[in-house]
């Protein structure tokens, strides 16, 4: 009788959680689905002391203790911010003082400081049953001047005369932990079978998910497009994003072909970064720069999008010498790069906005004891990234920019998500005609409550100063006679539960 009278009461609930959330398929999830969580291992957790040789966390230029352990005790972290997969730095042994692994000494393998080959693997086996994708950057334009090659003979070839210079990296860019290191030469065949050969090796040993090839274009073609081919025989989902230190979209564009799935989007960031720094910025700039962009690149869907990384200064930094608050400056411009084609690229203490400069200033410690603020908007960001397929994979439309506002919409099958974006120190009211979106219709605030249906051939909308709202448009809900039903349902059935047990108690009492 008891286990009858509860599963009566079960199934109201189990029919409300039946209903659909319009979330994507799992199984049917692209790389431009993706959104990416980078992190310097060294700066990051520390979860392993018994490696920490000569480690000084008070000396910017040495190790400071962050290892694969560390990463494994954050990927619940990670995961919960909504991050699907992981970029991370270099983890190749490294010449002294390496911690950013760009002195690799031999690629294949891993640091000392970060753990052991094993712990690597395990680290790629938990992320892969969280549902996380790891990507590895691989440095092969560049050794350090302390690898076996450079005093090897048979291996004279296999380098070039001249040495990496800090005049590589121009503004805004700093890679000087580069200057003076031996370059590669990629067009002997021999070095440059070796890199794809090990290239095979970390896929076939460790199933890594995709590879970020520094400088691409310092590498031959022949090369690029070899590595693509051997390494994507191994693994068809296999991502490839290539790096290339330019703002200048037309040289990325010209570099496609070249076996890259996508580039990282310096351009774009170009354009972002002093749109949303401050309070009040037009974003006229913003909107042409994407437009430019997406017929440029062959598949905009596939591009790096961030705001800063490892060899720019901090986007915090921006806001920081510009008087502004950092909180809202983040949040903003992270509305933008999750709901625009791309595949966002999050660098580590973006969620605390980690301040930095250049260089080792800009790879300090990550901190997880600070405000949770940024991190729980990141989380709401990430869970609707993952829900809505317009999202990451809609045709995006700018439907108006007003006063430093700005509202487009992604519509992906039957699927339109609305998103705007006030940039401006005023609230603002904003009308939206019908005829860009759909008669007798509603959109739904998916950030906050809001609720707004189409009346008189128009969609009102309100937002506060420095907010952004992303909407979902939806049938109009009018008396919604489901809810209705479920929860006469679930009412009857808990005053069913409260009757019977006072008939029990009423009955045991009179038998006493």
């Amino acid at each position: 009788m008891k286990k009858g009278l509860l599963s009566i009461i079960l199934i109201p609930f189990l029919f409300i959680y039946a209903l659909p959330a319009g979330a994507a398929d799992p199984n049917d999830r692209k790389w431009q689905d993706e959104s990416v969580y980078f992190l310097m291992v060294d700066r990051y957790s520390n979860g392993n002391t018994d490696n920490d040789y000569h480690v000084d966390s008070l000396d910017p230029d040495a190790f400071h203790g962050g290892d694969f352990e560390g990463v494994i005790g954050k990927l619940d972290y990670i995961k919960d911010m909504g991050f699907t997969a992981i970029w991370l730095s270099p983890i190749f042994d490294n010449a002294d003082k390496g911690y950013h692994g760009y002195w690799v000494n031999d690629f294949r393998s891993t640091e000392e400081h970060f753990g052991t080959l094993d712990e690597f693997k395990t680290l790629v086996d938990q992320a892969h049953n969280k549902g996380i994708k790891i990507i590895l950057d691989f440095p092969v334009t560049h050794i350090s001047d302390t690898h076996p090659w450079v005093t090897d003979e048979s291996k004279k070839d296999w380098i070039l005369s001249e040495k990496e210079t800090e005049a590589d990296g121009p503004e805004p860019f700093d890679s000087s932990w580069l200057n003076g290191l031996p370059k590669v030469n990629l067009d002997h065949k021999e070095a440059g079978d070796y890199f794809i050969e090990t290239a095979k090796w970390w896929v076939t040993k460790t199933d890594i998910d995709g590879l970020v090839i520094d400088e691409v274009n310092k590498t031959p073609n022949s090369f690029s497009s070899e590595l693509s081919k051997e390494v994507k025989g191994l693994k068809d989902s296999f991502y490839l994003l290539g790096e290339i230190q330019t703002t200048d979209a037309e040289t990325i564009a010209q570099s496609q072909g070249n076996g890259m799935d996508g580039f990282i989007d310096y351009p774009l960031a170009k354009v972002l970064r002093p749109s949303f720094s401050e309070v009040d910025q037009p974003l006229t700039q913003l909107i042409d720069a994407k437009e430019k962009n997406m017929k440029l690149y062959s598949d905009p869907y596939l591009m790096g999008t961030l705001m800063d990384d490892h060899k720019t200064f901090r986007y915090t930094r921006d806001s920081i010498t510009k008087n502004q608050h950092p909180g809202p400056r983040w949040k903003l411009a992270l509305t933008y790069l999750y709901t625009t084609p791309g595949i966002p690229i999050v660098y580590y203490g973006s969620e605390i906005a980690l301040d930095g400069g250049f260089g080792t200033d800009n790879h300090r410690q990550m901190d997880f004891r600070t405000d949770k603020e940024l991190v729980d908007y990141i989380t709401s960001l990430g869970e609707l990234r993952n829900n809505f397929p317009s999202l990451t994979r809609g045709q995006m439309e700018i439907l108006g920019e007003k006063e430093n506002l700005i509202i487009y919409k992604r519509t992906y099958e039957n699927q339109t998500a609305v998103i705007v974006i006030n940039n401006s120190s005023e609230s603002q009211n904003i009308a939206i005609d019908a005829d860009k979106l759909a008669k007798d219709k509603e959109i739904r605030g998916l950030l906050s409550d809001d609720l707004v249906k189409e009346e008189n051939g128009q969609y009102q909308l309100f937002l506060d100063r420095e907010e952004a709202e992303i909407y979902l448009l939806a049938e109009k809900s009018g008396l919604n006679i489901p809810y209705v039903i479920v929860s006469i349902l679930i009412y009857g059935a808990f005053i069913g539960f409260i009757f019977y047990l006072w008939k029990r108690s009423k009955k045991q009492r009179a038998n006493e």
